[in-house]
């Protein structure tokens, strides 16, 4: 009998007329903080240029084409300045918050339209990174691909696109020990 009258003044407590009132205006202001951080004002920019592609890795490096397929496929949304596809989720506030500081941190990484403007020194290194993201297989990420389906890569993808890196890396070390001719 006490346990009963114990939970009746428990439950009466927690669902009072005050509590109530209260807990509907904070559900009240959640949902209009939602619905105003879905005006235009506050979506990102989308990661889009019309410029030509100058700097392009493809511009500076030997990319065949079946790599430059997977690298575009699987690496250009987040690491190049163009994201051809997004979704519908993309115009969801906070959703497209996140994805555009995703996309600027992917491109701080490695960006691949303006891969011709890093140095030798520095290409050496992102070719070494892709190399190794290659081998670990942990790039295109899970969450990615699963709504991606063009990005994801078979073992044979990541062993062509890690043979490439390894033999871009090979170039590169052969350039910076050959001394340049005289003029």
């Amino acid at each position: 009998m006490f346990e009963n009258k114990l939970v009746f003044t428990i439950f009466n407590k927690i669902f009072s007329e005050q509590v109530m009132k209260l807990r509907n205006k904070i559900f009240l202001l959640v949902v209009g903080v939602l619905l105003i951080i879905q005006l235009p004002v506050f979506r990102p920019a989308k990661n889009f240029t019309d410029a030509e592609p100058v700097n392009d890795i493809a511009k500076a490096y030997d990319v065949p084409m079946d790599i430059q397929m997977h690298i575009y496929d699987g690496c250009y949304s987040c690491h190049s300045n163009y994201t051809e596809k997004y979704f519908w989720y993309y115009n969801i506030q906070p959703v497209s918050w996140w994805m555009a500081s995703h996309i600027r941190n992917a491109k701080r990484e490695l960006n691949f339209s303006e891969f011709a403007t890093y140095s030798p020194q520095s290409a050496l290194k992102k070719f070494e990174e892709i190399e190794k993201v290659m081998v670990r297989k942990s790039m295109p990420l899970k969450s990615y691909t699963l709504t991606h389906k063009e990005a994801r890569f078979t073992d044979e993808d990541f062993h062509d696109v890690a043979e490439w890196a390894r033999g871009m890396q090979k170039e590169l070390s052969q350039k910076k020990e050959t001394p340049s001719a005289p003029e």
